[in-house]
């Protein structure tokens, strides 16, 4: 199913399918996705890091992946390949110091937070306090050793002209990021740690969504079905909404 244009309807029907594509992402990832000791979780996050994720440590990151070296899934590929995304980055995070919806993966020793599943909705990039929490937040995120997958269907606005990458990329790192003009809408995963990898997938109104990665250490990562999950989402918008949509807009 192509990417549809969402810009043509008012912000609560993207909410209601929001809603919808968060649900079927935590569904997908809990039913055979994810490794046993992990889990997925829809949450709704008023500030930035919550205690749960500031006090992780690299420590945990390393345990992280020698139990997934180790583990047996039945089956549940962790895959230990570089993913394959158009675009790659980099950013060298060893000289730093060291109420939104998304799913949180947490790992079942103390349920502490792995990995963040953001999806980009119009309120995050409405105005420029909202774009700067948005982008703040991811920031906080990676920084904190927390790896990210960033999911924008919107294209970019006077807020962010080179994307949502564009803009948390600026956050950590000063090499600048150029969207491709002819795909202006973004999935893109975060490798955390002290080198920060992004694998960037550029994406366009009418194209499909990729299967993106999403680490759960460092060199260890799942593949998350954006696209599956969107059309289970898509399925739940009211027929009205879905004609609309499907024929252009209001």
């Amino acid at each position: 199913m192509p990417i549809h244009d969402w810009t043509t309807v008012d912000a609560g029907i993207f909410h209601h399918f929001h809603q919808a594509w968060i649900n079927a992402l935590a569904r997908a990832l809990n039913r055979g996705r994810l490794p046993k000791t992990y889990y997925a979780l829809a949450e709704q996050i008023a500030g930035g890091l919550g205690p749960d994720v500031l006090t992780l440590e690299n420590a945990g990151a390393e345990s992280d992946q020698n139990e997934l070296d180790h583990a047996g899934d039945g089956g549940i590929a962790v895959a230990t390949a570089l993913p394959k995304t158009t675009l790659t980055a980099e950013a060298d995070l060893r000289h730093y110091a060291g109420k939104s919806n998304r799913i949180a993966i947490r790992h079942t020793s103390g349920d502490r937070v792995v990995a963040v599943i953001e999806l980009v909705s119009p309120g995050n990039k409405s105005s420029r306090r909202g774009l700067e929490s948005f982008v703040r937040k991811a920031a906080e995120l990676i920084e904190g050793n927390v790896h990210l997958l960033v999911v924008d269907v919107f294209p970019p606005s006077r807020r962010d002209p080179e994307g949502i990458h564009g803009a948390i990329w600026s956050e950590i790192e000063a090499e600048e990021f150029v969207l491709p003009p002819d795909r202006p809408l973004t999935s893109v995963a975060y490798e955390a740690g002290e080198i920060v990898k992004a694998w960037i997938e550029p994406m366009a109104v009418g194209g499909l969504l990729p299967e993106m990665p999403i680490f759960l250490a460092p060199r260890r990562h799942v593949l998350v079905p954006l696209e599956g999950t969107y059309m289970q989402a898509w399925d739940d918008l009211p027929v009205r909404w879905r004609d609309r949509i499907g024929h252009g807009g209001k």
